[in-house]
């Protein structure tokens, strides 16, 4: 299974930018689909972005399009999370997670589930301030 550590988090002002990353190990990184989620205080997990094997396909929830941009970069085994105008109810826990390369199939009909999703990082906490 492979394993997931976040980093690029922080303190930032509204409308400020951050680039989070999610380096990946243990096993081979393009048989992955890559999605990043968030967790706020009082609020369930919410799905943010995804990106196929190859990052040929991007899937987005509303309320960050336009202001973040998910990549992938298979030879340094890392996917990225670009955020910019960032907002006060951005703050969150940001995770990153694989899922098996072919529930990216799936994400053209549905958006992602945590349930999609076998492996997790442990998060990075990005706050933004007014």
């Amino acid at each position: 299974q492979v394993q997931l550590v976040e980093s690029g988090g922080g303190l930032v002002q509204a409308g400020g930018s951050l680039r989070l990353a999610c380096a990946a190990s243990g096993g081979t990184f393009s048989n992955y689909a890559m999605g990043w989620f968030r967790h706020a205080p009082g609020t369930e997990r919410e799905f943010v972005a995804a990106i196929n094997w190859n990052g040929g396909s991007t899937y987005y929830t509303d309320s960050v399009k336009g202001r973040f941009t998910i990549s992938r970069d298979n030879a340094k085994n890392t996917v990225y999370l670009q955020i910019y105008s960032l907002k006060p109810e951005d703050t969150a826990v940001y995770y990153c997670a694989a899922a098996g390369w072919g529930f990216a199939t799936l994400w053209h009909i549905g958006l992602p589930s945590p349930a999609d999703f076998g492996s997790w990082g442990q998060g990075t906490q990005v706050t933004v301030s007014s």
